[in-house]
């Protein structure tokens, strides 16, 4: 009886971890539901540092500034990062 109930406890243990993975997971995914970003977004997005992120615009990466607010496109950080694929 104790085996069978170590057994349903680990099983039952795996469930919620794997639900709460689940719902980490889309909230990270709701973070880059919008179109535009901040750069901060942005470079969360990227999976890159604000700095390099930063140095992305040097290379080329278009940055919409709008009376101080600067946005980020999710389709140019992805048509930026494929161009410099390799």
């Amino acid at each position: 009886m104790t085996s069978n109930l170590t057994s349903i406890e680990s099983h039952i243990e795996e469930l919620i971890i794997n639900t709460i993975n689940k719902a980490l997971l889309s909230s990270k995914q709701m973070l880059f539901l919008n179109e535009w970003m901040s750069i901060k977004e942005a470079a969360k997005y990227a999976g890159v540092s604000f700095n390099t992120f930063m140095k992305f615009r040097t290379m080329g990466l278009k940055i919409t500034e709008i009376d101080g607010v600067k946005r980020v496109s999710r389709k140019e950080i992805d048509r930026f990062l494929e161009s410099h694929s390799i």
